[in-house]
């Protein structure tokens, strides 16, 4: 398959839903001072990474690996799908902004298909899963509800079968891996997949992108 035929592909699926098929979450988390951080798991970083760094409210987004140990946070160690760890992003953001709710809200509607088992299109291996690691109870509520919600809205046509476990540890990325759609515009991938992800958000929830300066 070629990636001209890739990308007419990723972008029909990423457009096959709309937000008013997204209902907001009926339990979010208080509003607290300060930044928070969320850790989320969505297929390949590279392109949940560019969906959340432009999110109005996001201050950082870093790509990494999580649900394994630091010796296995090694790219070439967890492509090979034989570790625990998933391709993660750290998101550092202000609750004030942009509520725990909402990033969970874009991250099911948006930056991944959460009823596909250990893959995310070509994408296959448990390094690739959907999984929300969550930093206290409060997280963990408001995951389990939202997942709730929406499998009894039947959002999707299939369950949603993200992983929410607890968060050990996350462990950042090679530098290569870091700002990646940013710096590398025009790599096949990118525009094959990452794009696609980034236009839906834009077209679904115009409001929720950061103002250019």
């Amino acid at each position: 398959m070629s990636f001209r035929t890739l990308a007419l592909l990723a972008t029909a699926a990423a457009f096959s839903l709309s937000a008013a098929d997204f209902p907001d979450p009926a339990l979010d988390a208080k509003p607290a001072s300060g930044t928070q951080t969320a850790v989320l798991a969505g297929g390949c970083f590279w392109c949940t990474e560019a969906v959340f760094e432009i999110i109005e409210g996001v201050k950082d987004v870093v790509s990494g690996y999580s649900g394994d140990t630091k010796e296995m946070a090694k790219y070439d160690i967890v492509s090979t799908g034989r570790t625990k760890h998933a391709e993660a992003i750290l998101i550092t953001f202000d609750p004030k902004v942009m509520s725990y709710g909402q990033l969970l809200k874009i991250f099911f509607s948006v930056a991944h298909d959460p009823t596909t088992l250990n893959r995310q299109g070509h994408d296959i291996g448990p390094q690739y899963r959907s999984a929300i690691f969550y930093a206290d109870d409060e997280q963990k509520r408001v995951a389990e509800a939202y997942i709730r919600q929406l499998n009894d809205a039947k959002v999707f046509p299939s369950p949603i079968v993200t992983q929410v476990a607890p968060l050990e540890k996350f462990y950042s990325a090679e530098a290569y891996h870091q700002d990646f759609a940013e710096r590398n515009p025009n790599q096949r991938y990118i525009v094959a997949v990452s794009d696609p992800k980034v236009e839906k958000l834009k077209k679904m929830f115009p409001g929720c992108v950061r103002k250019r300066k």
